[in-house]
């Protein structure tokens, strides 16, 4: 399969965030590079189109949703880049904050390409497939939860005229316009898979930018270690997207695509883009163990999408430590014991405690997240939280984060709140997730608790930001040094997230003020 028939493009929208928000990051595609991998594993042609990474620190507004801008490639650019000849063209929607853009976007793309085969995927698709598909008629078949699989075989059926019916994973609307569902099955050998496939020169663009998913070194890469997570949290869409079926690669494996990095790109550090990445002890240590014998733990690595404490205890974080380990991500979700009853999960607080303080004295930065305004919460559960989010400051942790409850599609909240009549899809209810969390000066922002108001929330989410940043700076005045090195002497280094997000806000602002004066 190597002629025109059989490329297949796949498209990322633009970022979408209110004209003042200052933590919405461009993060490299993940999700592509994998199916670019297998696509081409079975002889496909993919072309990406990343309306982010071709366009970073590039702003420019939404005229028909006032108050709200773009970061990235315009539509127009992005239909452009689409070659012509392609067959197939594939939307991947990860944030239902996103969906009113991606919606806008692929209508630009079926009007360029009326005849071509529009598949679209990601947490928003397979959270709200029905929904939609109505609301945008131009998409002519979903991929629901894991795509790499499921996006071939649909390729495949499309090439050989078949409808999509024996596709696990599929979803369209028949020709009575009913919805047909075929249940995702999820890839067990993941260890099997292609590594993930990055065009050329398309991580050099994050890293000239100093751009990165948790704090920045010169040369930070993804990478993936495990698929999926054992746990139910209410508030999460994992159940939906990837079942409760966790699956660890084989080291040998991952070690394989890490040396390959180190060979490619002469890399710096690894960033572990992994939903729940440590929850086994043995593995974590022969992990590190085989950092050590393979001449890697040079490397930095981290990881800052948040996981759980029950494997890190003192002997496996010296193991990170000894391993380059400079920044780790705890999810205690709150500090209320009720409320971590009531959305299932399922950690013990004092032992995460303990966890969080050894890795402080081990030496490596750390960051808890927490969140507060769940729909059952009452003014207590919310301060207990505060409370210990402030203890967790003043014992060293050096981020401490509190975020407002997103109700999340896919979620058992969610399903809870919609059937209640709590929430009402639409336009306006996606792009106020999309500023639920990045925009910190909204203080009326989306919130589904009927005890404490949404300005009550929002006060309190802005007034404990600058507390616990005051506490750690204050206890711990090194620290001022650091970031003032980091943020305007250190090129391409960062000790925290607020480090790297301040760093990265200076960028925008002095490259507006070029287009500024380059219009003038």
């Amino acid at each position: 399969m190597t002629d025109d028939k059989y490329l297949v493009t796949l498209i990322r929208s633009p970022i979408v965030s209110t004209t003042r928000a200052v933590n919405n990051e461009a993060t490299p595609c993940v999700a592509f590079a994998y199916l670019s991998a297998y696509l081409q594993s079975k002889g496909y042609r993919a072309h990406v189109v990343d309306g982010i990474a071709e366009a970073l620190n590039r702003v420019w507004p939404l005229p028909e949703f006032p108050g709200y801008q773009c970061h990235g490639l315009t539509f127009d650019e992005v239909v452009e880049r689409i070659p012509a000849q392609t067959r197939v063209i594939g939307f991947s929607t990860m944030f239902s904050g996103e969906w009113p853009v991606v919606r806008t976007l692929i209508r630009a793309v079926r009007r360029r390409f009326p005849e071509a085969l529009i598949v679209a995927g990601g947490e928003h698709i397979t959270a709200l497939t029905e929904y939609s598909m109505r609301d945008c008629p131009e998409i002519d078949v979903c991929v629901c939860g894991e795509g790499e699989r499921a996006l071939y075989e649909i390729c495949e059926a499309y090439r050989d005229g078949r409808d999509f019916a024996a596709v696990a994973g599929a979803a369209y609307l028949d020709r009575d316009g009913a919805l047909v569902e075929i249940a995702a099955e999820r890839i067990r050998e993941v260890s099997e898979l292609a590594w993930p496939v990055w065009p050329d020169g398309y991580m050099e663009r994050f890293w000239a930018a100093g751009k990165s998913y948790g704090v920045q070194t010169a040369r930070d890469m993804p990478i993936i270690a495990s698929r999926g997570c054992p746990y139910r949290c209410t508030f999460c869409s994992n159940p939906r997207m990837w079942t409760t079926r966790y699956i660890l690669r084989d080291i040998d494996d991952l070690i394989g695509e890490i040396k390959s990095y180190v060979a490619r790109y002469d890399i710096t550090a690894l960033q572990f883009y992994d939903l729940t990445a440590v929850t086994k002890k043995r593995w974590t240590l022969e992990f590190c163990q085989r950092l050590i014998d393979e001449g890697l733990d040079y490397l930095k690595w981290s990881l800052p999408s948040g996981t759980r404490s029950e494997a890190l205890d003192s002997e496996t974080l010296a193991m990170l430590k000894r391993t380059n380990c400079n920044y780790l991500v705890y999810a205690p979700e709150s500090g209320s014991p009720e409320t971590l009853v009531k959305i299932k999960k399922r950690i013990e607080l004092a032992s995460l405690t303990q966890s969080v303080l050894e890795a402080k004295r081990q030496g490596i930065v750390v960051r808890t997240n927490l969140i507060i305004g769940f729909p059952h919460e009452t003014r207590r559960n919310v301060f207990q939280t505060i409370r210990y989010g402030l203890y967790l400051a003043w014992k060293g942790a050096d981020e401490v984060t509190i975020n407002i409850f997103s109700p999340y599609p896919g979620t058992e909240i969610f399903a809870d709140l919609l059937a209640k009549k709590k929430l009402t899809l639409g336009d306006d209810y996606f792009l106020a997730l999309t500023s639920l969390n990045s925009d910190y000066t909204m203080f009326n922002p989306l919130t589904c608790n009927d005890q404490l108001s949404s300005r009550e929330l929002a006060i309190y989410r802005i007034g404990f930001m600058l507390l616990n940043y005051s506490v750690g700076y204050i206890r711990f005045p090194s620290r001022i040094v650091r970031t003032i090195r980091n943020i305007f002497f250190g090129g391409g280094a960062a000790a925290t997230v607020f480090e790297h997000r301040i760093k990265d806000a200076r960028k925008k602002a002095a490259a507006r003020r070029v287009g500024t004066q380059a219009v003038g």
